[in-house]
Parts: C-alpha cells; structure tokens; sequence
C-alpha cells in the first residue's frame, strides 16, 4: 500500500497559487467537455432513430432529475468542505471517515428514497409540466430508469467530489472520459439496437446512462478501498453511522443546495420574460442558442475554477496558511477572465458565425442572438470572477453567504427590473439583456466584499472522536 501521506498534494498549501489553482481546474473542465459531449450524442441518436418526441422527453426527465442532482450536489458540496480542510491539515483518518459516512448515506438515499419514491412520483412529476402524451409515453420509462438506478451516478458524482477536494482532480478525469465512452457505446448498441440486442429507443439513452454510472462508480469504489487513491476508505471501513459527521455533511451543503434551486427558478422566470417579447419563438430560440449553449464556454471554465478556487483556499485554511487562502479567488479570477477574453472576442465579432453553427439562420434569431452575445461578453468577466469568490467562500466553510448573494443577484434582481421596465414601457429584448448582466455584475460585486472582510476565517471545522 502505498503512503497516505506522501499521496496529498502538498502543493496545493505551498507554492505558486496560480498553478496550484490550474492543476485542479484543467482535468475538470476538460471532463466537463467531454460530459457535455455525451449529452450531445444522446440527443442526436434519439432524434435519428425516435423522433422529436424522444429529445422533448430526455430534455423534460432531465429537467425533473435536476432536482435530485441539486440535492445530491449540495450533500456533495458540503463533504468537500470537510475533506478540503481536513486533507490541508493532513489528517487522512478524518478525510477517510467523512467520505466513508457520506459513502454510506448516498447508498441509503439512493436505494430506499430516490428509487422508491422516484418510480412512484415520475407520472405525477411528468403531469406537472405538462409534458404532451407522446412525450409522456417516452418520458416515464426514461425518469423512471433514471430514478430506479440512481446509486451508480450518484457515486460517481461523490468520488469526484472527493478527490478534487483532497487534491486529486486527475482520476475524476480519468473516470469520467470511461464513463463518456461506456455511455456512448452503450447508447449505440441499446438506442438502435444490434444483432440480438433490440432496439430500446429512448429507453436506451437510460439505460446507458445508468449501466455506465454503475460500472464506473464499481470500478471507483474498488479503488476507494485498495489505498491506491489519495483516500483510502479502509481507514473508515467497519464504522457505524457517524451522526456528527452527516450534520456538519448538511451544516455546510443544504445552502450550496438552495442557491442551486433559486438559481433554476430564476431561469425559468427569465425564460418566461423571454418568451413574453413580440417574436417570443424567435426570442427563446435566441436565449437558448446563446446564454445556454455559447455561453458554457464561459461558464464550463468558470465552474472548473471556482471548483478549484474552493479545494485550494480550503486545504490552504486547513494548512493554517490564511494569507494563501486569502490570494485564491484572485488567482483564480484573473485565469478566468483571461480564458473569457478570447471569447468575449468572438461574441463580439464573428456572432452570426457562432449562432449559424447551431443551425440559427432566420434573421430575426441571427439579429436577437447578436444583441444577446454582445451583453454576454461584458457578462462573462463578471461571471468568471464572482465564481471564484464564490468556491473561496464555500472552500472555507462560508457556504451560507453564497445562497444569500445568488438569491439576490440570480433571482430577485433580474426580476425586479423585468418587473419594473415591463410596467413603465413594455419590455425590449435589451431589457432583458441587461438584467442578466446586472444580475451577474451584482453577484460579482457582492462576492468580492463579502470574501475580502474575512469572517471566514472564524469558521472553524472540527470533529470529535470517531464511533467505533
């Protein structure tokens, strides 16, 4: 076996903060790409081989299971708190017993609540968006799959979750680019069906989603426990539920879980004004082209960082290291904005180029698409920037000031301001434009001012003597 000790990445609490930022952002947004990638197929095979209705579906299922993944990332969030601070203060015995609890708990949750409930609740949860009969027919089988089989993914998400807060933002990678490719190729032999095997359609997609989650997260958790991993869960194994462990578990996650759910709600909302302009069709195909797909490759990197701003400034507060935690989220920010500068250049210069990749060739989408990047360049510094304020403050422990400031800037002010430009003089699609930018500028601002008065540094992270 190897030495535990000699496994943490001591130069993530020493040495130059920029690399040690960059060393944990690139594996992970280049896991993001290729995630992305996998989302791409799935649509394209089941539009070929199903039809609309097929991509109408997995779009509707996913958007229910959103709320599972909210859940379960905020759960997430909170373990790489602990982890991140207690990797950084090299204690391994806690860095294992806080992962094995959280190992524990996901099995529950997986098994006797989401599984159960989830196959009960889908036909309900698919009349309250009032998805269309035939999408419905494709729908259920596909949420139902999708929350009978949940464990594998859920997994999967957990030890990534782990090992980039411990240091280690490589084997996440690694895991991931398998499961793209077991997804894949699963989804061509299950979506079409080959030799003896029948095609399942939209079905399909499901099961190749969860099979591949399953055996990824089978081949992550025999790592977990052979003390080739920078934790070794043996240290844990054996340990009965640990109740202080799975408090400060929710202490720390369930606001990271809000701030995703008033986040969701704030874009449908936006959708809705979007999709109150004159040219509504023209307008929401617009947003969706523009701000959900373009603009990811702002977003793709910025969460990449502020995932590893959040590692860094923790371990280096763990470390006892407060004035490296204190650089993080600049370094980090600076990386991002320069990453978001070439693309800026390009949503300003070339947008028809850009929005005609996706197929936008009617004017009115070409003129609103346009208009839309152009605000989004702007928007993009100060994206990149307020997230990595943001992974600094829930690295360290301040994961309630996030949800604060993202409810605000995400959700209460952009509509404020549709709210109030709709009552003087009807809406515009600048209008609309311009809340998302003072939305974005507002969760900038907010997170610089509350990382820079430093009450995180007063959080303190502790844990008794472990149950046997």
């Amino acid at each position: 076996m190897s030495n535990q000790r000699n496994e943490i990445n001591e130069t993530l609490t020493r040495g130059p903060v920029g690399l040690a930022i960059w060393a944990i952002a690139w594996p992970t947004l280049l896991q993001n790409l290729i995630a992305g990638l996998q989302g791409l197929v799935d649509h394209a095979m089941v539009g070929n081989y199903v039809g609309f209705a097929g991509n109408a579906a997995i779009g509707v299922s996913w958007q229910i299971f959103l709320v599972v993944v909210v859940f379960i990332s905020s759960l997430y969030s909170g373990m790489g708190v602990l982890v991140a601070r207690f990797a950084g203060a090299g204690q391994h015995d806690k860095v294992a017993r806080v992962v094995y609890q959280v190992f524990l708990l996901s099995a529950g949750i997986g098994i006797f609540v989401f599984a159960p409930v989830g196959y009960w609740l889908s036909p309900w949860l698919l009349d309250l968006v009032h998805a269309a009969p035939e999408v419905r027919e494709e729908a259920l089988p596909y949420l139902r799959i999708l929350f009978m089989f949940s464990i594998g993914n859920m997994y999967f998400f957990m030890i990534g979750g782990a090992l980039r807060a411990a240091g280690d933002a490589k084997t996440p990678l690694r895991l991931g680019i398998l499961l793209t490719v077991l997804n894949i190729g699963l989804n061509v032999l299950l979506i079409r069906g080959f030799g003896p095997i029948p095609a399942f359609g939209t079905k399909g997609a499901a099961m190749g989603t969860v099979i591949s989650g399953l055996i990824v997260s089978a081949v992550a958790i025999v790592l977990f426990f052979s003390g080739r991993l920078v934790i070794d869960l043996r240290r844990a194994l054996g340990r009965r539920f640990d109740r202080e462990v799975v408090s400060k578990v929710f202490r720390f996650g369930l606001p990271t879980g809000f701030q995703g759910i008033a986040m969701n709600i704030g874009g449908v909302i936006m959708v809705r004004y979007v999709g109150s302009l004159p040219q509504s069709a023209e307008a929401q195909a617009a947003y969706a082209v523009s701000y959900n797909q373009l603009f990811s490759l702002i977003t793709w990197t910025s969460v990449a960082l502020m995932a590893a701003a959040s590692t860094v400034a923790g371990q280096s507060l763990g470390a006892g290291n407060t004035e490296r935690a204190f650089s993080v989220p600049g370094a980090s920010s600076r990386i991002g904005m320069m990453m978001a500068f070439p693309i800026a250049v390009l949503f300003f210069t070339v947008p028809s180029t850009l929005l005609g990749a996706f197929g936008m060739k009617d004017p009115v989408v070409l003129s609103l698409g346009g208009e839309l990047l152009a605000f989004l360049a702007i928007s993009g510094f100060f994206l990149t920037t307020a997230l990595s304020y943001t992974g600094a403050l829930q690295g360290t422990g301040d994961t309630r000031s996030p949800m604060y400031i993202s409810i605000f800037s995400q959700l209460v002010l952009p509509i404020v301001i549709c709210a109030v430009l709709e009552a003087m003089h009807g809406l515009g699609s600048k209008d609309i434009w311009m809340a998302i930018v003072a939305g974005h500028f507002t969760r900038c601002l907010l997170s610089v001012l509350r990382f820079q008065q430093g009450k995180w540094q007063g959080i303190e992270v502790q844990l008794g003597e472990a149950n046997p």
